[in-house]
């Protein structure tokens, strides 16, 4: 299931969007460029590891400041990997241009930011003798997913669900799509929590952390933003073309 574009009203010109998926990209670059020896020492300080946090004699001993905050926030703007970063973006790219316009450029960094440090922190509380470095942006793009839901619930998100090797698009509402997606990750966080060795990875449960923040956000912050304030445009599907009828011909 993979969103293609949505319906409600976008930023024309989404600054705070693209500011986010340039910082993302260029931290993807510059960890691209590092030997492995130095990308594990970056790994280690700027990721988000929860022992940093819950056991702070253990992240003394490693050389960890467990006063040291930034990681909740740094690790969310770097990926591991092409295909991580590509999907991250393009999801911001799909639903933050709306969130820019529905809560102006400063409410849209403070739902990009704020849902990230709380998906950080969720993680960090239902793992916390983890010590595997956790980095991306998705805790981020959960919050703004939610909120989009929210605010926009009947806009339609065109999803493509592929069938074999054929697209198919479907016009969703954007609480249905948005419902389908959290359902898919509560059932992922719960199979991790108990089946721990056959955990993949990812944090599911920072992504459903951001996914009630930024629902709470939307709900809490109704009264923000005017839509006069940032310009917008809306996608509108291209008209179905009518084939003309012929007149019937009999051949003798």
């Amino acid at each position: 299931m993979f969103p293609f574009t949505d319906t409600a009203p976008r930023a024309a010109f989404p600054l705070v969007t693209i500011t986010m998926i340039v910082i993302n990209s260029l931290v993807f670059l510059w960890m691209e460029s590092l030997p492995p020896q130095v990308l594990d020492v970056v790994l280690a300080h700027i990721a988000l590891i929860p022992v940093r946090y819950t056991e702070p004699g253990l992240a003394r001993s490693v050389g960890l400041d467990p006063s040291n905050y930034w990681p909740l926030l740094t690790n969310t703007f770097m990926h591991g990997g092409w295909l991580h970063l590509i999907s991250n973006m393009w999801f911001l790219w799909i639903f933050g241009p709306a969130m820019e316009a529905r809560f102006r450029r400063l409410g849209f960094a403070f739902l990009y930011l704020a849902g990230a440090v709380v998906a950080s922190l969720v993680h960090v509380y239902t793992h916390p003798e983890s010590v595997d470095p956790v980095l991306g942006a998705s805790g981020a793009i959960a919050a703004i997913i939610a909120a989009h839901a929210v605010s926009y619930p009947r806009a339609r998100v065109v999803t493509v669900i592929l069938l074999g090797f054929i697209p198919l698009f479907l016009p969703l509402p954007a609480v249905l799509f948005a419902l389908i997606w959290i359902v898919l990750q509560l059932m992922q966080g719960s199979m991790e929590l108990m089946s721990p060795h056959l955990a993949g990875g990812v944090a599911w449960w920072a992504h459903v952390g951001g996914f009630a923040f930024g629902a709470a956000f939307a709900v809490l912050a109704s009264g923000i933003g005017d839509h006069g304030q940032v310009p917008t445009t809306t996608w509108v599907a291209p008209p179905r073309r009518h084939v003309p009828i012929v007149g019937r011909r009999d051949w003798d």
